[in-house]
């Protein structure tokens, strides 16, 4: 369900606002076109077979976080904690692994204290009526500092090949032993970070379109008073939003710590300005009520494939910062002046 499909939107509303959406996704659709067009021109290697695996496992983190962050913005709130809760909930899966908790359990609880950090977000907005903004930033603080506390500011490492395997596997990976010993890849093989983000894309699109709860979601956003005197649990609805945003950073976080076969307190710097960039690029509106899967994942791989283009072009880390903050403020001055159309 979009914003095109509101209960009170008349049929002339309706219609203009799928004509935008579908503007909007197609916009951002060519852009993305774009830029592989420009990119390729600008290094042959781009699109490698390699490389575009190193894109997907690349966009996989920011997407997951990305499709927490669209069923935050379009209650009308905003979640800065999904970088910290990153670095958390990879940290406490570690732990269970060193404890001797077997990998998929441990995983779990890493998503499981995602999700924790996320209805605590959840209770302070609703139940203590702190902003959104506020409420985040201080979980943000909250969750890197446990993260620091728990590991004393140093990685967790040799946590295993099997802790390993959900963030460097590949489904139908063909790989043949030559005469000298050594491996040779033939077939890379579908990364299964790609492979869970496609399935979490998917899932997140039905609950959103078809399911009550996202009816609820947009109307929340849409108009918080009208939605409540139509029987709409706002503050339930915001809660599942934020414990939904949390165990999505969880599940990423114990992608990326998988990928690193190490547990690292600091990683996921800055990582929630890029799923929030994605988000907004995709067409979720910061007023809320207004934002699909589909444009999230759409601005992800933009993001995705911006950050490693310029990284083949040997643009400066320092210089991507600059362009990826332009990015976000002309996508957030798009969306304010979509509003006021």
């Amino acid at each position: 369900m979009t914003d095109a499909s509101k209960p009170w939107a008349n049929g002339k509303e309706r219609r203009l606002m799928i004509a935008r959406d579908q503007l909007h996704r197609a916009s951002a659709l060519l852009t993305l076109i774009l830029l592989i067009m420009g990119f390729a021109m600008a290094s042959p290697s781009f699109l490698s077979v390699n490389n575009g695996l190193t894109v997907l496992l690349q966009t996989s983190v920011i997407g997951l976080l990305g499709i927490g962050l669209t069923m935050v913005i379009i209650t009308g709130g905003i979640d800065l904690s999904v970088g910290s809760v990153l670095a958390l909930s990879g940290v406490v899966s570690a732990m269970a692994v060193k404890a001797g908790l077997p990998v998929v359990p441990a995983m779990c609880m890493g998503v499981l204290a995602g999700a924790a950090c996320g209805a605590f977000n959840g209770f302070v907005i609703t139940r203590l009526r702190i902003p959104p903004f506020v409420a985040t930033l201080g979980m943000m603080l909250i969750a890197r500092g446990l993260a620091l506390q728990l590991t004393g500011a140093t990685p967790i490492s040799q946590l295993g090949a099997g802790f390993g395997r959900l963030g460097n596997g590949a489904l139908f990976r063909v790989v043949e032993m030559q005469p000298n010993g050594f491996p040779r890849v033939i077939f890379p093989g579908i990364p299964y970070p790609a492979i869970l983000l496609l399935i979490v894309a998917i899932a997140a699109t039905y609950l959103l379109r078809r399911r009550q709860i996202g009816r609820h979601i947009y109307a929340t956003g849409s108009n918080e008073e009208a939605a409540r005197l139509s029987g709409v649990k706002v503050d339930w609805t915001k809660m599942y939003a934020y414990t939904m945003s949390g165990a999505l950073a969880g599940l990423a976080g114990n992608v990326l710590m998988s990928r690193l076969v190490t547990a690292q307190p600091s990683e996921g710097v800055m990582y929630e300005l890029d799923a929030i960039a994605a988000a907004v690029i995709g067409g979720a509106s910061l007023s809320g009520g207004v934002g699909t899967i589909a444009g999230t994942m759409i601005g992800a791989f933009i993001i995705g494939i911006l950050r490693n283009g310029l990284n083949m072009s040997g643009v400066s880390a320092f210089i991507q910062q600059i362009v990826i903050g332009l990015v976000v403020i002309g996508a957030v001055w798009i969306d304010q002046v979509r509003n006021r159309r």
